[in-house]
């Protein structure tokens, strides 16, 4: 029986091309600086975000964490949104290991944080009070139905940040897929942050890592904090050279799976018992989904077992919400088929 995974796009697999390179690439230390193929991986990322430098990490949770640990010292604050993926899903890492306190915001519905109340967190100087040391952004927005952030949005909080003379930080895990939504190059995006963080392991397919992007100095500290987190790995070449192939064969394909998010939005739709969590602005590939009875939200606990038994596997995030995504080896018709599959399951 096929299986129709659209828990997240971390399950992709990599491409033929990539596997090629992965078994051909040049390999070095990189703990040393001399593994050719991830110095190549770097430069690469950080020309396409417009960057100075740029550092290849494990994962998107590493990354993330090592720009906050690099941006803020022990008791500062990180202004952030209370939906984003470093308060939610990162094991409350800046906590646990940085002393960073999270000052959290909530997040409107298109991912963005309201401009007042960000300006209102910014602390003044108090000795009662954290100081503020860093603004973390999300794009695309994961639980805000992968929603892109606007650009005149990034604008209005640069400004912002400059102002108040705080660094802004972007997880763009899914950055080019805010960019082709956008229509605009990934470094349009970046230009707004300090730095910003990146995954390979999503809608490019690439099996393994996460870079951070920002100037040459800030880049030389997170090094740092990458070797504290144990993130220094060796021959890594080996999984750079596939994420060099993911940034230069898997970008203009995103296309294909927003059209097919929308297409799987628009199937839902029909089916009863289905209620679509619509969220805001330019979405991407990620949908949600509320399961509901006499229109009120409801548990079965049968619904997620019927549609694995029948071939579809999705995410539980709360008891009455699924999250769907597509990506890389979905096609429409394999769209069709989970739409037909879910009407069957629910009646």
């Amino acid at each position: 029986m096929k299986i129709i995974d659209l828990r997240s796009d971390t399950v992709t697999l990599p491409t033929p091309e990539m596997r090629k390179a992965m078994a051909e690439a040049e390999l070095g230390d990189d703990v040393f600086g001399e593994d050719p193929t991830v110095n190549r991986l770097e430069e690469l990322a950080a020309h396409r975000l417009g960057k100075e430098a740029a550092l290849f990490v494990p994962s998107g949770t590493m990354a993330n964490l090592a720009s906050v640990l690099t941006h803020c010292a022990r008791g500062e604050e990180a202004i952030l949104g209370d939906r984003s993926h470093i308060f939610l899903n990162e094991a409350g890492g800046i906590a646990a290991l940085g002393g960073i306190h999270p000052h959290t915001l909530p997040n409107l519905p298109d991912g963005t944080i309201d401009i007042t109340g960000i300006e209102a967190a910014v602390r003044g100087e108090n000795v009662h009070w954290p100081r503020s040391g860093l603004i973390c952004l999300e794009t695309t927005h994961n639980r805000c139905c992968g929603s892109a952030l606007p650009i005149d949005y990034l604008d209005e909080v640069s400004d912002l940040a400059d102002e108040q003379g705080l660094p802004v930080h972007i997880d763009g895990a899914r950055i080019f897929n805010a960019s082709v939504a956008l229509g605009c190059e990934a470094r349009e995006i970046a230009g707004h942050a300090d730095t910003v963080s990146f995954c390979l392991s999503k809608g490019l397919c690439a099996p393994v890592g996460s870079l951070i992007c920002g100037t040459e100095d800030f880049i030389f500290e997170a090094r740092r904090n990458r070797k504290l987190l144990g993130g220094g790995m060796r021959q890594a070449g080996v999984l750079a050279a596939a994420g060099i192939v993911a940034l230069k064969t898997m970008v203009e394909r995103l296309e294909e799976d927003h059209s097919n998010a929308e297409r799987l939005r628009e199937g839902l739709s029909e089916v009863p018992g289905m209620k679509l969590y619509e969220g805001a602005g330019v979405l991407t590939n990620i949908r949600y989904v509320d399961l509901t009875r006499g229109g009120n939200m409801v548990k079965e606990e049968g619904f997620m077992k019927g549609l694995e038994e029948a071939g579809v596997k999705m995410l539980r995030t709360d008891p009455y919400r699924f999250r769907l995504v597509t990506h890389h080896g979905i096609t429409a018709e394999d769209i069709d088929d989970v739409v037909e599959t879910f009407g069957n399951v629910l009646n």
